[in-house]
């Protein structure tokens, strides 16, 4: 309808006169607007000197949430006023842009990401190479393209890791560019923790002003898991930032519906530019389900809710856009599933975690409800452990977030989390159908609703690091919840509100630190304590109105403590993890006093002792660590385990082990590397594979110190069906195997491990002669046993 003449709209000389009025006018409310918004964002709340805005600029008029119209172009801020949009980089390099209170948020998002970086970089190669299982497929990944494709964990395509591919994709094309090392395989989960801070952040100034976002964005960074995850190569990290990425697509459809007042065809558009944006959302939640599989849907109830009540338009455009956001999904989802079944069985790494060698089977089973609901066979790339699992996780219930294995991860902002969820909702029930406020409360609310009620009450195997997925959730629902609140701190409903929230933090910060690391800092929680619930009673009475000589509030010193004691324990925890070596399965974030740092499933790494084939001791001195609830070995190959005892390991392959403190999880690690002995020994190998051992666990290990391709017999947990004993009697034939190295496996399957690699392990025995080299059982497949 308009034309551009030198920056300025001027109407075509077609059409109607009252058409061209209509635009012209519409140009001239969006300069007056943003004039406004300017002006507003420069406005304390209040009318005072005061940061009272800190959390929400005041653009808003208190009439402007009364009815759901916006004038063109703009974009409804807090409380249905205007809030400035996130700059892009043109405006970012204005000198002007630094002055004042716009420069002051533009320096905290520039030390946000500072932190983050340095939060997730940080002495990152520590951790070696972090959980070798995910390693190994990643240099796999780096040297074949269809391991890359696929996920195998060796070069050769014998056998997948027990998850879809996508979270390798990107670390493995890192490393065939720049060489497979430590750096390459964590630092793209680093940015990917960047990237979701910034993402965050974003999502939130949009919905509650930049203000909100900026703290939005720090409680993301200042997440214990997150500060560990984001530092280690498990899938967790990517999966957390597509799930960020479609929180902040998903809001964009909701709010690319608000430009309509310049006729009918800019109203079209806008419903198809949502449209797209659904598109794009849910493409991205495909994404996510192609690295975790269903869990990587449990925002899709949040993200559909969010537009089907906020968006603009008729009931009719908004079904059409949640239409497109589930064909987004399915798109990604259905290309690989027609990828992996038509391209030929033999030709690809067979899919760990079934018994079928089929994707959906992982999908349905082992991966995906079998998670949810229990049953045999769920231990999975994260640890072993059959269903019901209470070892990991603690028992499933209503507090199982608060306990003492996942409060110090997620939990010391949960409880504020529920409150402001709530007061939030209780701001905004007078307000239209499309506020933004309700839409992003509705958005992270819902994400930690769903997503904190299925880990709560799963009965499969779950992890303490699973719940990093929440970590934007919470800072969304706190950021926008607090700031709605604090808005109406005039109220009493809401001081109560805030009140409740800063005290139940203090209180939930007190009691982390005192069940998960009473010896460390024993000062600080009581500092938090004190500092919380005196901050907390000053809120609810009102005192950061009172004004001093100067005629200034006190309002600054309040929202500072009410800031700083709300995240003083989160932050704790988080420095102390900054810079942890994290290795194994299962680590832990927190200080080495707490147990914080490696973790995860012991034994069945290449390294000294270890029992016969068909024994169950593992090849190396490995403590283990968090409570794993694997069964003893039962002669099949794998490592066994029971609660209590020390991790150890005797000549008939009988294990034990002792968790320690069995809700933090710490020490141990994946046990030793390879010595120099079996190394040198596997490098002189002549076969495509150098040596076979069963388990996943001491295949990635031996590949990673040998820098030789090991067949894994048996996946994970040397359960799978892979290879049969006839397949591996021919690779042997066929010289594509020079050794076997008894003693592998990780236990936690059925009766510890398939029928299949009992088999194997079995004949090996009887027709090859065991040597011992570097304290490790190996047998020469090249010279049978006379």
């Amino acid at each position: 309808m308009t034309e551009h003449t030198a920056g300025r709209l001027r109407p075509r000389r077609t059409g109607s006169r009252t058409q061209a009025l209509r635009v012209v006018g519409a140009a001239r409310a969006r300069r007056a607007e943003r004039a406004e918004r300017r002006r507003a964002d420069s406005t304390p709340a209040n009318g005072s000197a005061s940061p009272a805005g800190a959390l929400h600029s005041t653009g808003a008029r208190r009439g402007q949430h009364s009815t759901g119209q916006h004038r063109a172009g703009q974009r409804p801020g807090p409380g249905g006023g205007d809030s400035p949009r996130p700059g892009g980089l043109r405006s970012w390099l204005r000198r002007d842009g630094w002055r004042g209170r716009e420069g002051w948020l533009r320096a905290g998002v520039l030390l946000m990401l500072a932190g983050a970086a340095f939060a997730y970089l940080y002495n990152l190669t520590a951790s070696g190479y972090g959980n070798t299982f995910y390693a190994a497929a990643i240099r796999a990944g780096s040297q074949d393209w269809t391991a890359w494709l696929f996920g195998s964990l060796d070069a050769n395509n014998g056998i997948t890791v027990d998850k879809p591919p996508a979270a390798l994709w990107i670390p493995a094309l890192f490393a065939r560019v720049f060489g497979f090392s430590s750096l390459t395989v964590l630092l793209p989960q680093a940015l990917m923790g960047i990237a979701t801070v910034w993402l965050t952040y974003l999502t939130v100034a949009r919905l509650g002003g930049r203000p909100a976002g900026l703290l939005a964005g720090w409680l993301v960074a200042l997440t214990p898991v997150a500060v560990m995850m984001f530092r280690f190569d498990n899938p967790d990290a990517m999966l957390t930032l597509c799930l960020a990425l479609a929180a902040y697509l998903t809001v964009r459809a909701i709010q690319s519906g608000r430009v309509h007042a310049a006729g009918d065809g800019l109203h079209r558009a806008a419903a198809n530019r949502a449209h797209w944006w659904m598109l794009a959302a849910g493409a991205v939640i495909g994404l996510a389900f192609l690295v975790k599989m269903l869990q990587g849907f449990l925002t899709l109830p949040a993200l559909g809710l969010a537009f089907l009540i906020a968006a603009q338009g008729g009931l009719g455009r908004r079904l059409a856009g949640l239409a497109a956001g589930v064909a987004g999904a399915l798109a990604p989802i259905a290309a690989y599933a027609a990828l992996f079944y038509l391209w030929p069985a033999d030709a690809r790494p067979y899919m760990a975690g079934t018994d079928s060698n089929s994707f959906f089977e992982l999908v349905f089973g082992y991966n995906g409800f079998g998670r949810i609901f229990g049953g045999s066979g769920n231990g999975g790339g994260g640890g072993g452990g059959g269903g019901g699992n209470v070892g990991f996780g603690g028992e499933a219930g209503l507090l199982r977030m608060l306990n003492s294995s996942f409060g110090p991860e997620i939990g010391w902002l949960l409880p504020a989390a529920a409150i402001l969820l709530l007061g939030g909702l209780w701001a905004t029930l007078r307000r239209p159908r499309t506020d933004p406020q309700r839409a992003g409360l509705l958005v992270f609310g819902g994400w930690l609703v769903v997503t904190a009620a299925v880990f709560s009450f799963m009965e499969g195997t779950i992890h303490p690091y699973y719940v990093v997925a929440l970590a934007p959730a919470v800072a969304g629902t706190v950021a926008l919840g607090a700031g709605l609140l604090w808005r109406r701190r005039g109220e009493l409903a809401a001081r109560i509100g805030l009140a409740i929230a800063l005290a139940a933090t203090a209180g939930m910060s007190y009691y982390l630190l005192a069940t998960a690391a009473a010896d460390w800092l024993p000062w600080l929680r009581w500092a938090i304590l004190a500092g919380g619930i005196v901050t907390a009673i000053a809120l609810l009475l009102g005192a950061d109105r009172i004004r001093l000589r100067s005629g200034r509030t006190l309002t600054a010193w309040v929202l500072a403590a009410a800031l700083l004691f709300g995240g003083a324990g989160t932050a704790a925890w988080s420095a102390a993890s900054i810079g942890n070596a994290y290795q194994g399965s299962i680590p832990t974030s927190g200080p080495a006093a707490a147990g914080g740092g490696s973790g995860g499933m012991g034994g069945g790494q290449a390294g000294g002792g270890g029992g016969a084939p068909g024994g169950a001791g593992t090849t190396g001195d490995a403590d283990t660590a968090g409570d794993a609830d694997t069964a003893a070995g039962d002669g099949s190959g794998t490592q066994g385990g029971s609660q209590g005892g020390d991790a150890s390991t005797d000549a008939s392959g009988s294990a034990s082990q002792d968790a320690g403190d069995a809700s933090r999880g710490g020490g141990g690690g994946m046990g030793g590397e390879a010595s120099s002995e079996l190394v040198s020994l596997l490098q002189s190998a002549s076969g495509s594979y150098s040596a076979a051992t069963v388990g996943a666990n001491s295949a990635a290990q031996l590949m990673i110190s040998s820098d030789t391709e090991v067949l894994d017999i048996g996946g994970w947990m040397g359960s799978d069906p892979y290879p049969t004993l006839d397949e591996f009697k021919q690779m042997v034939e066929d010289g594509e195997v020079s050794y076997f190295i008894g003693g592998g496996g990780m236990g936690g399957g059925p009766g510890g491990g398939s029928s299949s690699s009992q088999a194997i392990s079995e004949w090996v025995a009887a027709n090859y002669t065991s040597t011992t080299v570097g304290g490790t059982t190996v047998y020469d497949l090249s010279s049978p046993a006379s």
